[in-house]
Order: structure tokens, then sequence, then C-alpha cells
């Protein structure tokens, strides 16, 4: 999958926009995936999941910062984010499903604060993004 230069300026620019609020941005996705996917919180039973806990903002951090790093590396996200692909397949074991439900919480939660940056084509372009970082993670599960 490639991504054109229009596609590649709104993803790193909302990327871009998103670095420095990754642990707040992330919490909140972790937390609207758990509302709306209550059973996606198994993977995460030795978490506190409640509202503004350490562990849902250093999880949700993560997650965003690798999303950001992946969006810094458009040419290369399989090697981007290759360790974290090996760590869901072999040792997390993680539902394949999950990446997806996750990947449109982010999508919903990057819209709702960055409202005036989310176009239609940023919006496209993110979709397009997200979804191949769901290819890339589910990937090592074959």
């Amino acid at each position: 999958m490639t991504f054109s230069p229009i596609e590649k300026e709104a993803i790193i620019g909302v990327a871009d926009k998103v670095a420095g609020h990754e642990d707040a941005i992330g919490a909140e996705a972790l937390e609207r995936l758990f509302c709306c996917f209550p059973q996606t919180k198994t993977y995460f039973s030795h978490l506190d999941l409640s509202h503004g806990s350490k562990d849902l903002k250093r999880h949700g951090g993560n997650v965003m910062r690798a999303i950001g790093t992946a969006a810094h590396h458009l040419g290369d996200i399989d090697h981007a984010l290759s360790t974290l692909s090996d760590l869901h397949a072999q040792k997390l074991r993680v539902d394949p499903g999950n990446f997806k439900m996750l990947t449109h919480c982010i999508l919903v939660t990057v819209a709702i604060h960055f409202c005036e940056e989310f176009t239609p084509v940023a919006h496209a372009a993110l979709d397009k993004f997200l979804c191949k970082v769901s290819s890339v993670l589910v990937s090592k599960y074959r």
C-alpha cells in the first residue's frame, strides 16, 4: 500500500498534532474501545482500566507513540512496527479483530480533538493508514 503525497502530508500533519498528547489521546481511545467493545478488556485484566488511570495513560501513550513512529516511516511501516507485531502475535496473542476496533476508536478520538485538521482528505488518509497499521500488526499471525 502506497500513500500519495497529499495522504502523506495529512497523516504526518495529524501525527505531529498528536505528538505531546499521546498519553491523553491514547487513554481516551482505549476508554472508548472498552466502552464500545467490552470484550476487549480481557487482554488488560492486569491493568487499572478506570478513567484517567496511570495504566491507561501509559498503554495508550505507547500505542499512540507507535502509531506516530509508523506515520513517520510511511515507506516502511512493516519494519517500523515489526517488534510490536512480533509481540502481539507471539506473546500477547491478541485477537486480530481488536486492532480494527482500536484503530476505529483512535480515528474517532483524533477527529474529536483535531476537528479543524480532520478534513475529508485527512479522514480518508488516516483511515487508510490505520488500516495498514492493523494489517501490519496481524501479519505475523499467519
